[in-house]
């Protein structure tokens, strides 16, 4: 009977032991934290979003790194496969907007205890505190040094380490070392699925405001990178959100080397002329009123007193007497907000890393080294990383699933 070290207790980590263990191997989970799950735990905001009950076409389109490595994993371990696993295993899902799956209960902590009592059943041992500080290879098989000195031997390993985001929950890139030390190439990583710095001072007075079905532009220069819709916040620092984060997602390596502007829609269900022509008719029938008494019917409030510095038009301005080129600043404001984004948060606000291990070194339909047999690597520490919706955790899932059957095959 095979001996497998598993190194990660996230969600990679607890999926692949409980599929090694059911199929008769010795498996160790070797976790640093004092608990398994600690990234599981925060979330969709600790109600755990845990896959997309979207087709497969939908899934593999949610991938924005390497979606093709994902073929194989993603149709060996689906979503329905997901979902099932978790429902067999007495966890009650529901679907929400956007495919989201979620627990009935919208308590993280339940997926949790979900895969504790799954892992305890299948006899999967775990030693919490206890960090893997290396990996080495021999002729028998793999030798793991351990933080307090000591050493463990197995006969294969697979690293789910997580990448290097949410630091507090034990994502320090400790996989990305055990990758190089054993000659394999590491993509450049920067954090994604995470908000946006702004240069404008205004968005400090927008904290908290959450604007929905509203689109956005960013744009490098002439060139486009990304446009959508859906729903943002501004923070003291800048812009966050599902809308944001999607982006992120995009265009986070082209937000850490330059510069780029974003261009708000307020109002995406109306044309240009469309909008101009309502601004027209309320100007028409409020003619006498001031500025100030008509704004409100296109604004929040929150966005009101920032609107009059933003469009150049004074609060107590009368509506007959704003020039047309006021008029047009005001359309311009309400269909092209711009903004000018000047960098990423950082690791410690990021849900996922993009960039890790190269899927060039890793066999897309067991997970195994190419290189170095024996040697496996799943989940986020991989160079794979998916829009918000579950997607991450599919992948997760999914890669769990093909490395614990290669490497009890």
């Amino acid at each position: 009977m095979d001996k497998i070290a598993i190194i990660g207790g996230g969600a990679a980590g607890m999926m692949a032991s409980i599929f090694v263990a059911r199929r008769g191997a010795e498996v160790h989970v070797y976790e640093k934290n004092e608990k398994t799950g600690k990234k599981l735990y925060i979330t969709g905001k600790g109600r755990c979003n845990l896959t997309n009950a979207c087709d497969m076409e939908e899934l593999l389109e949610s991938v924005k790194s390497n979606k093709k490595f994902l073929y194989s994993a993603f149709y060996g371990f689906t979503n329905e496969n997901a979902m099932d696993f978790f429902e067999k295993e007495g966890l009650k899902l529901k679907v929400e907007r956007g495919n989201r799956v979620f627990p009935l209960s919208d308590r993280s902590a339940d997926v949790l205890d979900t895969l504790r009592r799954s892992m305890k059943q299948a006899g999967v041992r775990v030693h919490l505190n206890t960090e893997v500080k290396k990996v080495f290879k021999n002729d028998t098989g793999f030798i793991l040094q351990l933080a307090d000195g000591t050493k463990d031997m197995a006969d294969k390993v697979i690293v789910a380490t997580g990448g290097i985001s949410y630091e507090s929950t034990g994502s320090t890139g400790d996989g990305y070392r055990f990758a190089e030390e054993f000659g394999l190439k590491v993509t450049e990583c920067c954090p994604s699925l995470v908000p946006f710095n702004v240069r404008e001072d205004w968005v400090k007075e927008l904290q908290g405001l959450s604007l929905k079905n509203v689109s956005i532009l960013i744009k490098d220069g002439k060139k486009k990178l990304f446009s959508d819709f859906g729903e943002m916040m501004f923070t003291h620092f800048g812009v966050t959100g599902p809308l944001i984060l999607t982006a992120s997602s995009v265009c986070a390596r082209k937000i850490r080397e330059k510069e780029v502007k974003l261009y708000l829609d307020l109002k995406p269900a109306l044309t240009k002329e469309q909008l101009d022509a309502r601004i027209l008719r309320e100007f028409d029938a409020n003619a006498n009123k001031q500025f100030r008494n008509v704004l409100p019917s296109f604004l929040p409030s929150k966005l009101v007193s920032v609107m009059y510095e933003l469009c150049g038009i004074a609060p107590e301005k009368r509506i007959h007497d704003i020039t047309k080129e006021e008029r047009e600043r005001f359309l311009s404001c309400l269909k092209e907000l711009e903004l000018t984004v000047t960098g990423l948060r950082g690791y410690n606000e990021a849900i996922i890393t993009k960039g890790g291990v190269s899927v060039k070194e890793i066999d897309p339909s067991t997970m195994e080294s190419k290189t170095v047999p024996g040697l496996y690597f799943i989940g986020e520490v991989l160079d794979l990383d998916a829009v918000t919706g579950g997607f991450n955790l599919q992948i997760a899932w999914s890669t769990a699933v093909a490395a614990a059957n290669a490497a009890t095959e």
